[in-house]
């Protein structure tokens, strides 16, 4: 049987490269995205299109309403920070966090995986360049691991171990540009803005917009999106 691998799939730059490798180690790639009630449902246009261009086995985007707890500037009526410092990002949790988001979604892979026999779960979590959510650091994730296979009939029984793949979790920004460009992910088909204009455009001003600007800038290469803002980073 060919090795199997869910890949949770935002369409961000993380997300993507992790996409990309995940394939170069061999793996057929079941990617799985989820319209959850965030005001930057852009970023599922871009799921699509990076799932088509690396030709996933299957691509499922699953529907849930976490907006209906509030809680997040991403699922609710609440400012998203924009203009911060790169040293700011990641001092404290942001309102940009989405309460158990990760934990979440990662339910939802383990599941698919499960009946698919996909022993490899693969997220684009990152604790260096990142905004200080608490679902992105390496202990929860060993967590979310060691709580998948006591809670699984697959694991029980013996038919396979599940892993958390998380490649992107100590690469800075820069890295993970240059990783994506190795592996020939083409990122104009990316998104990362948690705020874009009416017109389509990034903010260039929301935290995820300055962490991805930063690590194009530090690489040396231009970022094929457009940006409403483009100041120094």
């Amino acid at each position: 049987m060919d090795r199997r691998a869910v890949v949770l799939l935002s369409g961000g730059l993380d997300s993507s490269t992790t996409l990309a490798i995940a394939r170069s180690e061999g793996y057929e790639c079941y990617a799985l995205s989820f319209d959850y009630g965030q005001r930057h449902r852009r970023e599922l246009e871009a799921a699509r299109r990076v799932a088509e261009a690396l030709n996933v086995r299957d691509h499922r985007i699953v529907r849930l309403d976490i907006a209906q707890f509030g809680g997040s500037a991403l699922t609710a009526d609440i400012e998203v920070p924009k203009g911060r410092e790169l040293e700011e990002i990641g001092r404290g949790i942001p309102p940009t966090y989405v309460p158990a988001r990760n934990t979440i979604f990662l339910a939802h892979a383990l599941a698919w995986a499960e009946v698919i026999d996909a022993f490899d779960i693969f997220i684009g979590a990152n604790c260096i360049d990142y905004s200080g959510y608490p679902d992105c650091r390496p202990e929860y994730l060993r967590a979310f691991e060691y709580m998948a296979n006591l809670a699984t009939k697959a694991a029980v029984e013996g038919r396979g171990r599940f892993h958390i793949r998380a490649p992107m979790l100590t690469l800075s920004k820069e890295d993970i540009v240059r990783r994506a460009l190795e592996l020939g992910v083409d990122l104009s088909l990316t998104w990362s803005c948690y705020d874009p204009t009416p017109e389509g455009l990034a903010c260039g001003q929301c935290d995820s917009c300055i962490l991805r600007r930063s690590g194009f800038e530090a690489a040396g290469v231009e970022d094929p999106i457009r940006y409403a803002k483009r100041e120094a980073v």
